[in-house]
């Protein structure tokens, strides 16, 4: 396969074979031609106005408070927190296997553990609910 690399203005023609590559050419690259000054037209088009989103409710099964979610699709590998625990910003929630890797996931506020959302050997996608702290 054939392919084009430009570095520092500079083209490089390189052929790959069987995971060995050979410089086939190099020379200098053209700077492309400027773009023709365009027009400016007068916009007549009014912008619409958008009001506020209202705060969004709950999702439907979770408890009211603040949602911890899933960072990254995963597999939930222990859950150190129960419905009415108490837990300060920072402390271990959960953790979650991404990649091989075991990640700590943890409460973004002080609070109660309104509900835990996840259970042990669940597979989570990002975004996913995973602790409600109230």
């Amino acid at each position: 396969m054939k392919y084009k690399v430009t570095l520092n203005n500079r083209v490089y023609e390189v052929e790959v074979d069987a995971g060995e590559a050979m410089l086939v050419d190099e020379y200098e690259a053209l700077a492309p031609a400027a773009p023709a000054p365009a027009v400016a037209a007068p916009v007549a088009a009014a912008v619409p106005v958008v009001a506020p989103a209202a705060p969004a409710a709950p999702a439907a099964g979770l408890a009211a408070g603040e949602v911890v979610k899933s960072p990254m699709p995963g597999n939930i590998l222990k859950i150190n927190v129960s419905a009415g625990q108490k837990v300060n910003e920072g402390d271990v929630l959960l953790i979650l296997e991404a990649m091989k890797m075991e990640n700590e996931v943890t409460a973004t506020k002080a609070g109660t553990v309104a509900q835990v959302a996840v259970t042990k050997g669940q597979v989570v996608e990002t975004g996913s609910p995973l602790v409600v702290i109230a």
